[in-house]
Parts: structure tokens; sequence; C-alpha cells
């Protein structure tokens, strides 16, 4: 660690821009830092591996240059995230056994699935599958799809995405969860979550294109490899196996029970479903490799001159995907150029220009969380065990893959209608001369996909600036050019290796995105404003019960 911490600080010294070279966010140095951290030097920036020790170094280096101050444990600039790190081998017996005949399933192509359990095997014995339909409990919107169904040691099968998400007008669950808007409900991880707090021995959710919102080779890009916070024995997941049955796949496994798939979608949209046992047994018998790692969030700070103990977090992840199969090009590293070194050099241009500013009131601070690709972890560890209170957090501002297509006439929102910081949002934009437009895919469920949502979910406000929201309206090309740069990345990048920095990048927008989250921070920074939730949010109640803290 010593030796690549050495050397990325020698390397970081490169990039240090002048404090005062600068009045505004430049695109030049956010394309230096992409090129850096994208770089083969830093292999992908896997967790708990070389690259990561390289990124942690690289990016201290890169804070003390600048002048911040360390923000971590202890005095540190790192928070310790302990990480149970999972990969499956090759199995040994992976089939859907019906009445005695087994039907085998290739991995990756008909079903991809993973393990949280810190075990040398994954092994699944002919469960019983039972059909849940969307697998939501949610007492409050009076929805039960579960009725009382055992699920202990059996394999719950889902749907994806939310009862109303393609219920039309006049069916029962037409709006019961806000449409084609997502809930925390329609998340893959709230279904695996369920499935396990039920006693499930495996969960397994149809894919779904349009439902999920990326493709079959999204789902199978960590390759066999998971990653979960290390727990207590007591708290570690009753899931030998999670993960996903391809749509083709799904179609025969129902139509082999004597069901329809499509009928019983159509079904699951009604209050009366009831679970359906598919009188077929899910084989499973994988060995795995199970280890712990020890990776890092990184954190700094600015102090606030008045009120430092009342603090502003802006957030990126540091880490991508590591090394994979060569793709066309023979590139075998997943670096996420754009998700999210890009929005981690956002972060160091929002840092700069505040180190050149007048000291703010509040302290700002500037996280860099691990393992966003394996399930927001560095974020949530951090939640769980914040270091600055979550009651006095003013907010938390996140910058997670932003469009490199040109200059943008809008701005996109996520998660329209949760809380007040998009009238701020709004606000800003107007005076760049651009509107804000509602992201165009909220059935996709993106303001529940980043590590904003770890301290939402705890009651922080929040603002996500996410560029595969919706179809930017560009000043070259308009929306139909937003979509075509929306449609290239998700398609074809989207956590693969060829989510790289290219020459053909055009920052002017992702510069106009970062200025407004700059100037949103700077004002909450220099104020005793305090942003909320709307009326309306899952949110609001928990941030309500600590507003004496705030007085």
């Amino acid at each position: 660690m010593k030796t690549h911490l050495a050397a990325a600080l020698l390397l970081s010294t490169a990039f240090a821009a002048p404090a005062s070279a600068q009045t505004g966010i430049d695109a030049a140095n956010l394309t230096e830092t992409v090129r850096t951290l994208a770089s083969n030097q830093f292999q992908g920036r896997a967790p708990g591996t070389v690259g990561e020790e390289r990124t942690i170094g690289y990016l201290i280096g890169r804070l003390e240059a600048m002048g911040l101050e360390p923000a971590g444990v202890d005095g540190g600039w790192t928070q310790p995230v302990p990480l149970l790190h999972t990969r499956l081998g090759t199995p040994e017996t992976l089939a859907f056994d019906r009445k005695g005949v087994a039907t085998p399933l290739t991995f990756g192509t008909d079903i991809y699935v993973s393990t949280l359990q810190p075990k040398d095997r994954a092994v699944v014995a002919n469960a019983p599958m039972v059909f849940v339909g969307y697998g939501v409990s949610a007492p409050e919107r009076g929805w039960d799809d579960f009725k009382g169904q055992d699920l202990k040691d059996k394999v719950a099968v889902f749907l994806i995405n939310d009862p109303d998400f393609v219920a039309a007008k006049g069916e029962v669950a037409f709006g019961k969860f806000g449409g084609r808007t997502m809930t925390y409900y329609g998340r893959w991880t709230y279904k695996f979550e369920e499935a396990a707090r039920r006693g499930a021995i495996a969960a397994l959710i149809v894919h779904d294109t349009e439902g999920v919102g990326y493709g079959w080779n999204v789902v199978k890009s960590a390759g066999g490899e998971n990653y979960g916070l290390v727990v207590p024995p007591e708290k570690v997941t009753s899931l030998a196996l999670q993960g996903w049955i391809s749509g083709e796949t799904a179609a025969k496994l129902f139509a082999d029970a004597g069901q329809d798939l499509e009928k019983l979608r159509v079904a699951a949209r009604r209050k009366d479903f009831k679970p359906i046992d598919l009188g077929t047994g899910f084989d499973a018998a994988i060995p795995v490799t199970q280890e712990v790692v020890q990776s890092q969030n990184v954190l700094a700070k600015i102090s606030g001159a008045k009120r430092p103990d009342e603090v502003v977090i802006y957030g990126a992840h540091w880490d991508a995907y590591g090394e994979g199969p060569p793709d066309a090009q023979g590139r075998i590293y997943r670096a996420g150029a754009n998700d999210d070194a890009l929005g981690v050099a956002g972060l160091f241009e929002i840092a700069r220009l505040f180190k050149a500013a007048p000291p703010p009131d509040r302290t700002i601070a500037f996280a860099f969380w691990t393992a966003e690709e394996r399930g927001l972890l560095g974020s949530e560890a951090y939640a769980e065990k914040p270091i600055f209170p979550l009651e006095k957090t003013v907010a938390n501002l996140g910058l997670d893959i932003l469009q490199t297509a040109g200059r943008a006439k809008d701005v996109v929102l996520v998660g329209k209608g949760q809380g007040t910081l998009e009238d701020d949002l709004a606000r800003f934009a107007a005076a760049q001369g651009r509107s804000v437009t509602p992201e165009s895919l909220p059935e996709r469920g993106l303001f529940y996909r980043a590590d904003h949502f770890s301290l939402a979910k705890r009651g922080v406000p929040v603002l996500l600036m996410m560029g595969i929201a919706g179809a930017s309206d560009l000043v070259e090309g308009g929306k139909q050019a937003g979509q075509k740069w929306v449609d290239a990345y998700t398609g074809k990048c989207y956590h693969q290796a060829c989510d790289a920095w290219g020459p053909d990048w055009n920052l002017h927008g992702a510069v106009q995105d970062i200025d407004i989250f700059y100037q949103i921070g700077d004002e909450l920074a220099r104020s005793a404003r305090w942003p909320g939730w709307k009326a309306g949010s899952e949110f609001k109640a928990i941030r309500d019960k600590s507003a004496a803290a705030r007085k």
C-alpha cells in the first residue's frame, strides 16, 4: 500500500491546478482526471485490489495538494469498509427439476446468480420454486403479494418493478405505486431483501429490459462476483443464491409448469393475486471463492468558519468494475471513465473552487465512496457509522454519470417531487438560461440506484445529477441527439470496457451541471437554510424526527 501510495502522490502533483488559475469549472481539468483514473494503471478500480490501492493513494494525493483537510476516521483520510467478496466458480449443478426431469441451465445465458453468504459452496437442493408476483408487501398501500405464503427454504420468483408499472387505467394496481415512477418496492434490492426476511433459500427475478432499465448484458456483467458489507453471523442473508432468469428461460419455466407467464403478469397487478407453486425444484451446487477485503471511503473537508458542525456533503464513487473478459478491442479493464471517474473529477473541480473562495460558514465535505457498483456499500457503511451527524448534514449532492455530448438547454431532474433541493436546481438552472426536465424514465428507479440513497433513506435531503436519467435537450441536435447519447451509452458501454475516455467527449454540458451543483452547495454553505423533503416523500417523516437538532 505504501509503495502505491507514494507513486500516486507523485502522480497527483502533475494535475493539481493552482487555486487561482480558474474562476469556473474547467473541462481540461475534468479530462485530465478522467484519463488518469480510467487508465490501465488503475486496473479498473475494483475494491480490494491493487487498483484500489493506487486509486486511494491518487485521491489522497490530489486532496492534499489542494489543501483540503482529512475527514476520515481518527483524523485520517479514509473510513475502512470491510467487504465480503465472493466469486462463483463453474457450476457443478445448475438446473430446474420438474417431476425428476432436469432442465440444465447455462450460467450467464439462461440464468445469472451470485451469493452473499461467506461459504465455500452455494448449494440449493431441489428447493420448491414459488412465483410471488411483484413480491410487494406494502401495508400502507393496502398491498400484499405474499398472502401468508411460507417461503422458508424455498425459491422466490419475482417480477421486476412495481405492480402498476404497466397497469392501465381501470386496473386495480393503476397509480398505486406512482405509475411509471418506480418506488423502492420495484427495485431488485428490495426483492432480495424481502425474500431473505421471509427465509427463502434463493431469489430469482424474471429479467425484463423495460422493467429494470437495462439489458441482460448489464445483469451478467459482474461475472459471478458479489460484494456485501461484513455482518455478524446472525445477520447473514438466508439466500444461498440470488439473481435473475432471462425472459426466454422464464417463459419456458412457467410453460413447463402449465402456467402462462404473460397472463400471470396481468394477474399480479391485482390485489387478490396469490403466490403460485410452480411445481418445479431448483438445483444448484456451485463452488465459491470468498474472502474479506478491506476497502475504504476517502473523506475530505473544508471546515466551516461559523457553524462547522453543519455539513454539506458532495459525493461520487471512485470504484468501477475492475478486470473482465477482453472486449472486441482487447480491453480487459472496465474502468468506468464516465461511471464515475467523471463524477470524481467533478468533485475535485468543486473543491478547487471552494478552496479559492472565502471560507464557508458551514463545513463542506467531499466523499469518494467505495463499492457503489456492488450495491452502494461504501455510502451505506458511512450512513451506518457517519463521520458527521446525519441530523446536521444539510444535504448530500451526488455526481454519478454525466452526459458527454455537449451543452444542453435543460438539466434532468432525478426524483421529482421528493425534496426542496429540486427548487434550488430549477433556480440555478434558470440562471444559466436552462430549464428543468423530469427524468424521462422514472420507471428505472435511478433515485434508488446511486449513493445518495444511503443518506436519503435516513432523512438527509439529497440531489443527484445523472446523465442517463433522460435525454438532454442538446444545443446541437436537441432531444433526439440527447436520446442517441443515452441509448449508445446504456446500450453499449454501461459497466463495460468501452466506458472509456474518448476524443469525441464534449464536456461543456458536464461543466454546466457541475457548476450548478457548486452553486447550490455554495449557497447552502454560506446560509443558515435547511433544505427538506416535500409532502408525500417517504423520507420526510424520518427527517422530521430530528428537527430539534437543527434549531
